[in-house]
């Protein structure tokens, strides 16, 4: 394949039932002449690697020897790709729709002006009982980060997705990057994906506290990098406030360490977190927060 129009790019990590089912319930994209898919194996342990160069020959395979984080593991993924568009997946979720590849390309020529399109998600065990809506497309602030579509012309323009952010935060760092250069995020809920996630479960397992400390210090990374300075004392209090109000103070005392864990993680990147601002001036911000939320989680209108 020369010039692959799609490119279906997927991370994974010690996942090889889900990422299984996932190949299994795209594979009819995988034939497609004009798709390629690239996967990296974030330094896996279980045989995922063999069991995708034994199954999938036509998809490239990157590894990495160690586990270096989520993002780091995109960024290679897009680094590798020379498809018009390269389309985010996690292992554990795939497209219900039957024909998306169709409507990105239709609907990047109808918005020269956009960069990102966010798919529509559905987040269980079980499949949807319907896949009717009654959601309008629009623009938005972010993305999904395992359920999107980038325009690579406009992935080219902008910077990486930081690395060391590790896990969360990558969507925002990108979505307020592009506003500063008036690229567009669309919300596309034509196209619905299941993500084969229970969250209930999900919080109740041993690495939720990680996740708490990398997600509240994320959005602590994206305030020092992007806010006007004058925003950013009331922001972190309120950030700091809304935790102890809703978590700490209802018993939920591992949240605090979160607090102060996600607190020396932005003291010790302080110095990189300066060095690679783009700070919004104080109309940009206010014309940013226009915008509405991308909306993460659909649930059927009748379930």
């Amino acid at each position: 394949m020369i010039n692959p129009t799609f490119s279906i790019l997927i991370t994974t990590k010690n996942r090889k039932a889900e990422l299984a089912l996932t190949l299994k319930n795209i594979s009819y994209l995988l034939d497609r002449d004009d798709v390629e898919c690239i996967l990296c194996d974030d330094g896996s342990n279980d045989g995922t690697y063999d069991f995708v160069k034994r199954n999938y020959p036509n998809i490239q395979v990157l590894r990495n020897a160690i586990s270096k984080g989520l993002i780091y593991s995109r960024n290679k993924l897009f680094e590798k790709t020379i498809a018009k568009y390269a389309i985010s997946l996690d292992d554990d979720l795939h497209f219900i729709t039957e024909h998306p590849l169709e409507l990105i390309d239709s609907f990047f020529k109808k918005y020269p002006s956009c960069a990102v399109m966010s798919f529509r998600i559905f987040w269980s065990l079980d499949s949807p009982t319907s896949t009717e809506h009654n959601l309008e497309t629009e623009r938005v602030k972010s993305f999904a980060g395992g359920a999107n579509v980038w325009r690579m012309k406009d992935w080219n323009e902008t910077p990486k997705y930081p690395d060391w952010f590790i896990f969360y935060g990558e969507e925002e760092y990108a979505s307020l990057n592009l506003f500063k250069i008036n690229k567009h995020i669309y919300f596309f809920p034509d196209i619905l994906c299941h993500h084969r996630v229970s969250i209930k479960e999900r919080k109740m397992k041993h690495d939720n506290l990680i996740r708490e400390r990398r997600l509240l210090r994320a959005g602590w990374y994206l305030y020092l990098m992007f806010y006007p300075l004058k925003l950013i004392p009331r922001k972190f209090a309120y950030s700091v406030w809304m935790q102890l109000k809703l978590k700490v103070f209802k018993g939920n005392l591992g949240m605090l360490i979160a607090i102060f864990q996600a607190s020396f993680d932005v003291i010790i990147n302080l110095p990189k977190l300066l060095k690679n601002s783009n700070r919004l001036s104080l109309q940009e911000f206010r014309e940013y927060c226009k915008l509405p939320n991308v909306r993460l989680y659909w649930t059927p209108v009748n379930s």
